[in-house]
């Protein structure tokens, strides 16, 4: 089970490729008239995880993070990447052949410019690209007398021979008794959103399983069928997946809600559409360039912007947030029986990355619950602990000695999604180890006591998580927190907190609460929970006010925290966390794990 997962990701994370593919892909180009072509890690519907079949850029380059784009010119090609993958990429890509690109230091757009020449036509995909994308770099090729070109059959799979098969895993309902709403009474609340629409085209496979109460596996760790939908004025809803996902049983019950269309119909849905002149919301950050090129080529109004469907899906009803709390609990259980293994297996050495990784999989899947894991297990000894999005292989694997490890996971579970990380100290902490966890630790604390009036944004609330490394002269370079799903994607817009997170934060939303800190080349820490947005109660208050509940419950290494660094409140904070990681984990752990934990949350004072 982990050696195929560790060993799929070795595999594929191969540079020696890159040259010939490079060369075949060139090939092709001249075959199509076309003097480049843009390979963006992307599939029809922008997913953060993506089938086998639409890693293309993995493929072409032997690059496999989350997110990148590759521009090929017939005598030179770049990769683009964030901050991310700075070490990652030069690993895994022949840099010979692909040049890395810092993203936040050249965009696509200005390095195509720089690098085209009048007449020269660059070829794309349209199904791989939003229009907002297409706008960008179609303005840069223009500005150097070039032209962008959509292509009906991608070179790339031309060129890849053992290309896998599309993803084709049964569609599941998912039960009221998760959900907390018919699919019909979600129906009419996203029809009455629509308003001045003629139509809403639904995008986001996320908002696609909401909507109808459905979930796939199409993709990697998020229980998504890739799927299309369609609301229009005066007509029943459409589904548009591929007929052999979805079952006599599950048919049956879509059936009453919407009509079951093949993928090949969406497109003439949206001629005709287009035909009869309407305007047609798209989601601005998933929908395919191809679909408002079809719309507006055969007449109609494509009006990019944001699908009403995803402040609805952020808000968890009643049902979702009693699965998320039972979700959180079981997976406490889990991560809290892994914590006390780990400070047993770390003294006796011999504790690899992989090895714990491969523990703490095995005690979620002891609950019996676990469908799979929300996201690859950043597991990060020494060094790799200060990646913040580190992702072990076999090739990368370290031993975990004396200094920090950081782990950071998440599970999938049928009535909710987690996502935690632990710093754990491994021997004794240096003095600066200590200052650094409890800055922040005082960040994290913040962030959870935090009270905030209604229509406050994430942005306005991230410097709480940094004051007190900013009085170091710190920071940390990720956002303090992401939206999450309720058994859907652990990467949940539009709500987040950062300095970008101009969302108001409502009651029902789910986010991660994890401040870090990270010493280049040494170590890192990063101490996260997830959060609940709930209605606060102020005797006097003159606003409605909002606050945070915590979801997560594991112990925080009290090795790490230097007491005096923690004002009255933090303290207070911290030990009634641990009170009741105490009370509600406590009793389903067994009498030596039970011991253990007492230890591990012990009161603590200035």
């Amino acid at each position: 089970m982990f050696e195929s997962r560790f060993q799929s990701f070795t595999e594929t994370a191969d540079p020696q490729h890159g040259r010939a593919r490079a060369a075949a892909l060139r090939d092709e180009l001249r075959n199509c008239g076309l003097h480049g072509f843009i390979v963006p890690r992307a599939d029809e519907h922008q997913n953060e995880y993506v089938p086998p079949a639409a890693e293309r850029l993995a493929w072409l380059t032997g690059f496999t993070g989350s997110a990148g784009l590759a521009i090929v010119l017939r005598d030179e090609a770049a990769i683009f990447i964030d901050g991310r993958y700075t070490i990652q990429v030069r690993e895994q890509v022949d840099v010979k052949v692909f040049k890395p690109v810092a993203i936040m230091e050249t965009s696509p757009e200005a390095w195509l410019e720089a690098h085209v020449s009048r007449g020269e036509r660059i070829g794309y995909d349209p199904w791989l690209h939003t229009p907002g994308q297409i706008r960008r770099l179609s303005e840069a090729a223009r500005a150097a007398g070039a032209s962008l070109v959509p292509v009906d059959a991608n070179p790339v799979d031309h060129v890849w021979e053992d290309r896998p098969q599309p993803p084709m895993a049964p569609i599941r309902l998912h039960p009221k008794r998760f959900s907390g709403e018919d699919a019909a009474a979600k129906i009419a609340r996203v029809e009455a959103a629509m308003q001045k629409m003629d139509a809403l085209l639904v995008s986001d496979p996320h908002a696609v399983a909401w909507l109808f109460n459905i979930r796939g596996q199409d993709v990697a760790h998020t229980p998504l069928p890739l799927a299309f939908a369609l609301l229009r004025k005066g007509h029943r809803p459409a589904l548009y997946v591929e007929a052999g996902k979805v079952s006599e049983e599950v048919r049956g019950e879509l059936g009453d809600l919407c009509e079951i269309a093949e993928p090949w119909r969406l497109s003439e849905d949206v001629r005709r559409m287009g035909e009869e002149g309407l305007s047609v919301r798209f989601d601005a950050a998933t929908a395919p360039v191809k679909l408002t090129q079809i719309l507006e080529g055969a007449g109609g109004h494509a009006d990019p912007g944001a699908d009403p469907i995803a402040l609805m899906k952020a808000r968890k009803n009643a049902s979702e947030l009693k699965g998320a709390r039972a979700a959180h609990l079981r997976d406490g259980v889990a991560v809290t029986r892994f914590l006390a293994w780990f400070s047993d297996a770390s003294r006796r050495g011999r504790l690899t990355e992989i090895a714990a990784a491969e523990a703490l999989e095995t005690f979620r899947r002891d609950t019996r619950r676990l469908k799979d894991v929300s996201f690859p297990t950043i597991s990060g000894a020494g060094p790799n602990s200060a990646l913040p999005h580190y992702r072990v292989s076999e090739s990368s694997n370290r031993a975990i000695v004396k200094g920090l490890f950081l782990i950071d996971s998440g599970a999938q579970y049928e009535d909710g999604t987690t996502d935690i990380t632990r710093t754990l100290a491994v021997g004794k902490p240096t003095a600066e180890m200590r200052d650094r966890f409890t800055r922040v630790l005082k960040g994290h604390i913040a962030i959870a006591r935090a009270v905030f009036p209604k229509g406050t944004a994430g942005s306005q609330i991230d410097a709480l998580a940094r004051l007190s490394l900013w009085q170091a002269g710190l920071d940390f370079d990720h956002g303090t927190g992401h939206g999450v799903g309720s058994y859907l994607s652990v990467h949940e817009g539009p709500q987040r907190i950062s300095k970008m997170g101009g969302v108001a934060l409502e009651p029902g939303m789910i986010l991660s609460n994890e401040p870090g800190y990270y010493k280049a080349g040494a170590w890192g820490i990063r101490i996260e929970n997830l959060v609940v947005v709930r209605k606060a109660k102020i005797d006097g208050a003159e606003r409605d006010m909002l606050e945070f509940e915590t979801l997560t419950l594991a112990p925080i290494d009290l090795a790490l925290v230097e007491p005096k660094l923690l004002t009255r409140e933090e303290t207070i904070w911290l030990n009634a966390y641990h009170a009741r990681v105490r009370a509600e984990v406590g009793p389903l752990l067994d009498r030596e794990t039970q011991a253990w934990l007492r230890g591990a949350t012990r009161k603590i004072g200035q």
